[in-house]
């Protein structure tokens, strides 16, 4: 089996109205060094139209540079994003570029800016600004040339409607916009994703591409996906991996479906439907008393509830994404978020959030 060579906008896999308009745009985009705004949910390509993005710039000879925003504690952010002198801090015993100057040229993709505390947008912004970073352990600021490319899965109007999101921030990412759509509304592209998914999962094992059989083709198109692409490369690996035939059957599809979290099952038509019994049940209900001291926010019941989750699955993050209708990527951001710490799980800041990827020679 030999690999293929396709153009970047090739990638971007199917034939629906979508994919064939966001094709077009990244083509447009590509063209110019504005700032792009990806948005989108998560495990639809944000990061995919990015690279695309970059690979038909002026700036595909230099460094791609990929920044996890939610793995970055606040206290390491000016280090990891702008660089640090030996010596500028405890345990700082080299020079340090940071991700910005590493992406010098090229092009820096901030996925989950949406996740950045407020006061590390507004060192973000200043940044944008000026297009000067400045290290930590230094006065003097230095030039960087890095186009900016962010993604986020948050719709940002609301958060700044709530105060979470800075509106002059926006701004300044919201220059050229691009967004993605949930794969239960492109399913004209389901089945060229899969062919393209497993051609691409048995050249990695060095193994032929099994077959789709009509039937479980079919069973693929008619699920919701809610975890999007991501969701169906996961249950396409798995199959090749575990299903041994050169054709799979509709039986192994719904094997490896069975076992996908609750909140991933197609829910049957009667789901949500109010029962008569449970309204009466429910109205039959006393008031409950007022509570004394301070309401409870949604951060503080949604924190609660991944504690107790926790205690309940004996800190197992796989069984606690699961039963919360996460991915573990989510589950992980929420235990930052929350200062929560978890049995065998490093601390953030404890590896660079910041992935290099270099142009081929």
């Amino acid at each position: 089996m030999h690999a293929v060579d396709v153009s970047p906008c090739q990638a971007i896999v199917g034939q629906s109205r979508w994919a064939s308009r966001i094709r077009g745009k990244i083509t447009r985009a590509a063209a110019s060094v504005a700032t792009v705004l990806i948005t989108g949910p998560t495990g639809t390509g944000k990061e995919l139209i990015a690279r695309a993005v970059h690979a038909q710039s002026c700036r595909a000879g230099k460094p791609f540079v990929a920044v996890d925003c939610a793995a970055i504690a606040g206290t390491l952010f000016a280090s990891e994003m702008f660089g640090h002198r030996k010596g500028a801090f405890t345990g700082a015993a080299h020079e340090s570029a940071g991700c910005f100057r590493a992406a010098d040229g090229g092009t820096i993709f901030l996925d989950e800016v949406g996740e950045l505390e407020l006061d590390l947008q507004a060192k973000l912004l200043r940044v944008l600004q000026e297009r000067v970073v400045v290290p930590v352990g230094d006065h003097e600021g230095v030039p960087v040339d890095a186009r900016v490319i962010a993604a986020t899965n948050r719709e940002l109007a609301r958060a700044i409607a709530a105060g979470e999101f800075r509106e002059d921030l926006y701004y300044r990412l919201h220059v050229v916009s691009l967004f993605t759509i949930p794969l239960r509304e492109r399913p004209d592209d389901i089945q060229a994703l899969a062919w393209h998914l497993l051609e691409r999962i048995a050249l990695r094992d060095g193994l032929p591409a099994p077959r789709l059989s009509p039937a479980a083709l079919r069973r693929l198109q008619a699920y919701p996906w809610p975890g999007n692409v991501r969701q169906l490369e996961n249950v396409l690996e798995r199959a090749v991996v575990l299903g041994h035939e050169d054709e799979l059957e509709e039986s192994v599809i719904l094997e490896m479906l069975s076992d996908q979290p609750e909140s991933a099952a197609p829910r049957p038509p009667d789901a949500g439907r109010a029962y008569p019994k449970r309204e009466c049940a429910v109205a039959a209900l006393p008031n409950p008393p007022e509570q004394e001291g301070p309401w409870p926010t949604m951060a503080d019941v949604e924190r609660e509830h991944l504690l107790r989750t926790l205690r309940r699955t004996g800190y197992n993050q796989s069984a606690t994404a699961r039963l919360l209708g996460w991915d573990r990527n989510q589950l992980l951001r929420k235990v930052r978020k929350y200062g929560i710490s978890l049995p065998g799980v490093k601390q953030a800041g404890s590896r660079t959030a910041c992935h290099v990827a270099q142009p081929a020679p």
